[in-house]
């Protein structure tokens, strides 16, 4: 557990107010999911801000809000806050989050956290400033199996490691007819199939390892180079990016991140091998984690009755109980309102993610961004 300060004016959340009060700012599916995280914590929407009046107003039964705002000025200064969930464009993070700290709140921001590790690292000492707690949704520690694996490493089972892979996969910018707001960089940042998913493949690693991406030589490809229907718009962000990596405990590897893969939906996939044993999971069949062998290998099923205890603890219903990635934002968010919760003892639940976690992916970000540009090895900022 990690220790945070209490913010000096006491602003926390009170259990006596009837659950911890959320402002959710966006108003698409990445709203919607953390509107339901927040209700199944016991959680209240008390507002929801879009990009006008209008379109927080027909969100409203969506993201399941008491009240829509034209800004987030007008809710902090209308109705009590204890958490702001920002879910909107990455040029809008910055500002967003900002202001929330400033008015007392708690943050989570979706990531990447910033589309630079400047304007990242900003944010992060803002927080640090305040006392609140603030975190970024690297949702995919919260599969149990994930845990499962993190434990196995951390307890020597997998042995020495030497070697990490896997890829993050996706389709939906298939055809030059795609198109979506992450395309642009004035919005999305400079790279976009990295900062959008390849920062959940880089997180996962670290966070499944404890092991820190210390160099690495990137190479992108711009598949489809003008996309748009009506009017074809040329592309200058990344369709693939692949990835070659050292840690700092001697581990060598590669990642291929793509959102050109046709068939290919969500999924992420993550193998270690060590000296004893090696370990792969995969995003899109979470229920299990494939444990390799010299003798034998096998699928390691959730169950909460044989799991460890840092797995078993995110295990909600029985094997056989499919989970999936809507549990795994419930958890993060009521670890969330834990750590907000702690108040003076500032403890936050193990394994949440925090703005130092954003801060770490903007900064790989920015090495995949020059190493690409540079065609050669670089050394990724600590």
């Amino acid at each position: 557990m990690v220790r945070v300060t209490e913010p000096a004016d006491g602003h926390r959340y009170r259990p006596e107010d009837g659950g911890h009060r959320a402002a959710i700012i966006g108003t698409g599916f990445m709203a919607r999911v953390h509107a339901r995280a927040v209700r199944a914590a016991g959680g209240r929407v008390v507002g929801v801000v879009g990009s006008s009046l209008h379109r927080a107003e027909t969100a409203l039964p969506d993201v399941g809000a008491e009240r829509a705002f034209a800004d987030l000025a007008d809710l902090m200064d209308t109705v009590d806050v204890d958490v702001v969930h920002v879910c909107t464009p990455n040029h809008l993070h910055a500002p967003l989050v900002h202001t929330a700290l400033a008015a007392g709140a708690h943050v989570v921001c979706e990531k990447p956290l910033a589309t630079d590790s400047a304007t990242a690292a900003a944010m992060t000492e803002a927080a640090r400033a305040t006392g609140r707690v603030a975190v970024v949704p690297f949702v995919y520690r919260f599969h149990p199996m994930v845990r499962e694996a993190r434990e196995r490493v951390r307890l020597g089972e997998v042995g020495t490691l030497s070697l990490a892979h896997g890829s993050y996969l996706q389709d939906w910018l298939l055809r030059p007819a795609d198109d979506n707001r992450r395309v642009d960089p004035r919005l999305g940042g400079s790279t976009r199939a990295f900062g959008d998913i390849g920062s959940h493949w880089c997180d996962l690693l670290e966070f499944v390892t404890g092991d820190r991406i210390v160099r690495l030589s990137a190479q992108t490809s711009t598949v489809n180079a003008h996309r748009g229907v009506a009017t074809a718009r040329a592309v200058r962000t990344e369709d693939i990016v692949t990835v070659q990596f050292g840690t700092a405990g001697g581990v060598v590897g590669a990642v291929v991140v793509s959102q050109v893969s046709a068939g290919r939906k969500n999924r992420l996939l993550l193998e270690v091998s060590g000296s004893d044993a090696s370990l792969c999971f995969d995003q899109e069949n979470p229920e299990l984690l494939w444990w390799g062998g010299r003798e034998r290998s096998s699928q390691l099923v959730r169950d909460p009755d044989t799991l460890s205890p840092p797995a078993a603890r995110y295990a909600r219903v029985p094997a056989g109980h499919p989970q999936g990635y809507q549990d795994c934002f419930n958890a993060f968010v009521a670890d969330t309102i834990t750590a907000i919760e702690s108040g003076a003892d500032g403890l936050i639940p193990d394994g949440l993610p925090t703005f130092d976690d954003g801060l770490r992916g903007a900064r790989l970000a920015d090495a995949v961004v020059a190493s690409a540009r540079e065609q050669a090895w670089v050394e990724v900022a600590s």
